[in-house]
């Protein structure tokens, strides 16, 4: 690797979310970033740009990487990126993910809640005060995550406009067992905000599918209003959202005992 192509390389890690250089051999580039988790070792040869990423769920990671860019060639664990492009491209939604995906939300959430608890009055400890403190930093960490994930852009419709968009919890704040369910980017999904209007009431939910359902209660007339009258669909539905969209369907289907084909 001559040094222009490292110098391109550790550019383009720097614009796309990877800022640090770490050691590596002559014929590589390894990258890390202060704000996640996971580091990228790149390579070229005959033009194209190599890349394997490790990370605290690389196997997820990895996938999730291959679902969003379809079109881009493995190699083994990797990718192919044929120019740069794609290579931007590659890096750019890695560092998203890996900003999103177990549990960076959790790391990032703790480390914000300590540093806000540690200026904490004593006396306001363990208190009311403390748990809206928890509540506000570990529900603007869960933004945070699901707007990384869906790429600021709306789970269903696809809107890309942050003011309306909603983090939307499947299995709600207060009934999940831990800060881990509580921050996991696969609990619920990032709607517009009469959907999550809409999902946090159990007015609609998806199937296993990803097609929304409606409740029985909506009429053609509200369904029409809402823009719901033509077959809507998650963009996406990953195996990791499945345990708590059931949980959902379950809360859904005791209120209004339909079925959600």
């Amino acid at each position: 690797m001559n040094p222009l192509q490292r110098a391109l390389l550790e550019k383009a890690g720097n614009d796309h979310g990877f800022e640090y250089v770490l050691p590596a051999p002559d014929d590589r580039v390894n990258l890390a970033s202060a704000r996640h988790r996971a580091q990228v070792c790149i390579s070229v040869s005959e033009g194209c740009y190599s890349l394997a990423f490790t990370s605290p769920a690389p196997g997820l990671l990895n996938a999730e990487l291959a679902r969003s860019l379809p079109t881009l060639q493995r190699s083994g664990d990797g990718f192919i990126a044929p120019d740069q492009p794609a290579l931007a491209q590659l890096l750019r939604r890695a560092a998203e993910l890996a900003h999103a995906l177990p549990n960076q939300a959790v790391h990032d959430f703790e480390a914000s809640l300590t540093q806000e608890l540690e200026q904490l009055p004593d006396a306001l400890k363990n208190t009311e005060v403390e748990r809206l403190v928890r509540q506000r930093i570990g529900q603007q960490a869960f933004r945070n995550a699901m707007l990384d994930y869906w790429g600021s852009a709306c789970a269903v419709t696809g809107i890309a406009l942050p003011e309306v968009l909603r983090a939307s919890h499947a299995k709600p704040w207060a009934e999940c067992d831990s800060d881990a369910e509580r921050l996991d980017v696969f609990n619920g999904f990032l709607l517009i905000a009469n959907l999550d209007a809409l999902f946090d009431r159990f007015l609609i939910t998806f199937n296993h599918q990803g097609k929304l359902v409606t409740a029985p209660s909506l009429g053609s007339s509200d369904l029409a209003a809402l823009g719901l009258q033509a077959p809507q669909h998650l963009r996406w539905l990953a195996a990791e959202h499945l345990p708590y969209l059931k949980y959902h369907q379950q809360q859904f289907h005791k209120l209004w005992r339909c079925g959600l084909s």
